[in-house]
């Protein structure tokens, strides 16, 4: 079994910027991908970034320009970047992990972010 664990969450103003992390525990090693869904209240959860063992990157058409997603040196932990963050950007943040055919998957508890004045 995998256990995701994130960390990086909070209120920031528009504009604003924060780094959300994801560490990886357990069985990792066939993890083939790692990334970040969010879902708002009352809205559908959606995907923000993931990364492949490979390095290859997938965003979400909202935040391209805006976020980065790289995996830190540590080979089980990636970090997505949200920079000119908007108040649209106020969700639930979850962390996800899956191997290549999806069939093992695994999700954080999630951190919330806020952006506000």
């Amino acid at each position: 079994q995998v256990q995701l664990v994130e960390s990086g969450g909070g209120l920031v103003q528009p504009g604003g910027s924060l780094r959300l992390s994801c560490a990886a525990s357990g069985s990792i090693f066939s993890i083939y991908a790692m990334g970040w869904y969010r879902q708002a209240p009352g809205k559908q959860r959606e995907l923000v970034a993931a990364i492949t063992s490979g390095g290859t990157t997938n965003y979400g058409d909202s935040v391209k320009g805006r976020f980065t997603i790289s995996r830190d040196k540590i080979k089980n932990t990636v970090w997505l970047q949200m920079n000119s963050l908007k108040p649209e950007d106020t969700a639930f943040y979850y962390c996800h992990g899956a191997n290549a055919d999806e069939s093992s998957q695994y999700w954080g508890q999630g951190t919330q972010v806020a952006v506000s004045s």
